[in-house]
């Protein structure tokens, strides 16, 4: 990535992260936080990855209503930088955070047996 679409996406991630925090406080929504942002050479396309804490079904409808309101998103990002074409959003759900837990529960359970194991020998 060149340096230019580096700072559009910091800048993208930032302003996204902030609106996230102003009209999505509601808990049936989860916790939305923007943890990525990749923007094409062109600047035309942002593609937006978030971390949604809570429910499978909070994640879906949390999800579907950012696709339905991501013309409110654009809109959003393009009052407040300053660029030639306002980038289309695509959003991605990024389930690394998910991901990570199921590996540190795994680990957990591999030293409570390891514990039970040394216990009764």
């Amino acid at each position: 990535m060149s340096l230019r679409t580096e700072k559009v996406a910091s800048l993208i991630k930032e302003e996204v992260g902030m609106y996230f925090t102003r009209e999505y406080r509601d808990l049936a929504h989860g916790f939305i936080t923007v943890t990525e942002v990749h923007v094409t050479p062109d600047l035309k396309i942002a593609k937006i990855y978030v971390s949604i804490m809570g429910t499978a079904n909070q994640k879906t409808s949390t999800l579907e209503i950012l696709e339905h309101r991501k013309g409110e998103v654009r809109s959003f990002i393009g009052s407040k930088l300053r660029l030639k074409f306002t980038p289309s959003i695509q959003f991605y759900l990024d389930e690394t955070f998910d991901r990570v837990e199921k590996i540190n529960s795994l680990i957990k359970q591999i030293h409570q047996s390891d514990e039970i194991k040394n216990t009764k020998v």
